[in-house]
């Protein structure tokens, strides 16, 4: 680390630009699009829905098992992530854990969608069923631990140069919703409506568990041919890092040390998904998908500021910002919608909304790219400052305090809903008043104000101008560096071997 710092900025930013092409090719970097396009090609935006109208599992008991599955995620991901951490293949770091574990994830999270079918007709506190779902939780968080720690790590190592990295995700965020990433919630939204309101006469089970598995099936044979095609760009340290040494690159790591309290703060936010609203106040889940088309033409062209914004202000900068940009148009959508029970006007709040989701996109490019790329400068960082890399240990402990405190907001989000009076698996439109309000309050102005907190630490990052280039160009030296001597001693090993025969 000290033998950049007799440098002057200009070099620094010099040797920073001489390393900076382009890694990822042609191929790869299609199949890194069809990977981000199956990340969001699901209909995750109605699982809340799937649990409470189909399955119908109590609030109470939901609580209770988030929290026991929460409590077993927090005490299995720092052994996951050491045997992770310390794992040298010819095939990669992460790479054995992805392919493996693909295909039998895809199968278990199958059984989700057939638990209608395997407890037809069962109250909301029916015990055999509870059992299920809680031994369901149990073992796909477990199995889901191992793919999500490796593939946040695979994911830093695919490029070397940030400026590649940042490419490939804007590439993913920009197209990727032309290529029908969302399909499947729009889809979903219409045809809930449609048998809500009797138009169908399809069966919600049914629709649940054909959309839920074809949704996964696709996504399953996307990520796999990411994972075959892509490759570890990044070298690790020949040897496998100690534990000792994962902790000391997890307490001296102070740009993951402020993501993570950032994350914290943030994490206090108590709300509910826009959806439940629009169904159950303002009677039809597709509105949302409309009132969404206008401002997407404002998502697309934000992706086209991404680049200047970064040239000319700090992380930082942008990363504060977005924050309060962000909170500012859903606040102010929330104080109009309070005043005379404008929450419950159909017309006026598809006007506010729209309003709201317009400006709010031209943020939308610049807040998905610096989000990725903050971890990724974390991860640069850790081999920069300790020569050696530990995404998954870092990974675990950056998490491992947001996890704790999600297990407790979890089940306090559940019972709040039962607070609150909502009734399951009533008609939709008939909560009452004063539910029909917490619905609307819990989607706006509550999580913006209680996770507020979260933009302090945004102040204090420390990964911008000079000190960043510096990082990036002494990083890149080293790398080019460890590459010519590993290929002198590929090439030793090959003239051994030649006159050995």
């Amino acid at each position: 680390m000290n033998s950049g710092l007799e440098k002057t900025p200009e070099r620094q930013v010099s040797e920073f630009k001489v390393y900076d092409r382009r890694y990822v090719g042609a191929k790869e970097t299609f199949a890194y699009l069809l990977n981000d396009f199956s990340n969001a090609f699901n209909i995750g935006q109605y699982t809340d829905r799937f649990i409470w109208d189909v399955v119908k599992i109590d609030f109470k008991t939901n609580a209770l098992v988030s929290l026991f599955t929460g409590a077993w995620d927090i005490i299995n991901d720092p052994i996951i992530a050491t045997i992770v951490d310390k794992t040298r293949t010819r095939w990669g770091k992460f790479r054995p854990y992805l392919v493996a574990f693909q295909i039998p994830i895809t199968l278990l999270g199958a059984l989700y969608w057939f638990i209608p079918f395997i407890f037809p007709g069962t109250s909301g506190t029916h015990l055999p069923k509870l059992i299920y779902y809680f031994a369901f939780n149990v073992v796909n968080e477990t199995a889901g631990t191992f793919t999500s720690i490796a593939k946040s790590g695979y994911m830093t190592t695919v490029t070397p140069h940030p400026n590649d990295r940042a490419r490939l995700i804007t590439l993913a965020e920009l197209l990727t919703g032309f290529m029908g990433e969302d399909m499947p919630n729009y889809i979903m939204g219409v045809l809930i409506d449609l048998i809500n309101n009797g138009i169908l006469k399809w069966k919600l089970e049914n629709v649940f568990l054909a959309m839920g598995l074809g949704t996964s099936i696709i996504s399953c044979a996307f990520t796999l041919y990411f994972f075959f095609v892509s490759r570890e760009r990044v070298m690790q340290s020949i040897e496998a890092p100690s534990v000792k040494q994962g902790l000391k690159a997890v307490i001296n790591n102070y740009p993951v040390l402020l993501i993570t309290i950032s994350d914290f703060l943030g994490g206090f936010s108590v709300g509910s998904s826009n959806t439940n609203y629009f169904i159950d106040v303002l009677g039809s889940a597709s509105l949302l998908t409309i009132l969404n088309l206008p401002s997407g033409i404002n998502g697309t062209l934000s992706y086209g500021f991404v680049k200047p914004i970064r040239e000319r202000f700090s992380t930082k900068a942008i990363w504060v910002f977005e924050d309060l940009y962000t909170r500012f148009w859903v606040i102010l959508l929330f104080i109009i919608g309070s005043i005379n029970k404008n929450y419950e006007k159909r017309l006026l709040m598809c006007i506010l909304f729209g309003v709201q989701a317009w400006f709010d996109k031209w943020a939308f490019g610049i807040r998905k790219v610096v989000k990725a790329e903050l971890y990724n400068e974390a991860m640069d960082y850790c081999e920069w400052k300790n020569g050696y890399r530990v995404e998954a240990t870092i990974g675990v402990a950056r998490n491992l305090i947001t996890k704790i405190q999600n297990v407790a907001m979890t089940s306090i989000k559940s019972l709040i809903l039962d607070g609150i009076g909502y009734t399951q698996g009533i008609t939709v439109g008939t909560q009452s008043d004063k539910t029909k309000w917490w619905l609307f309050a819990l989607c706006t102005g509550i999580p913006q104000i209680t996770g507020i907190l979260a933009v302090i630490p945004k102040f204090l990052y420390p990964l911008s101008g000079n000190l960043r280039n510096q990082m990036y160009s002494e990083l890149m030296q080293r790398r080019h560096e460890m590459n010519e001597i590993m290929s002198e001693k590929n090439n030793e090993i090959k003239i051994s071997i030649n006159e050995s025969v």
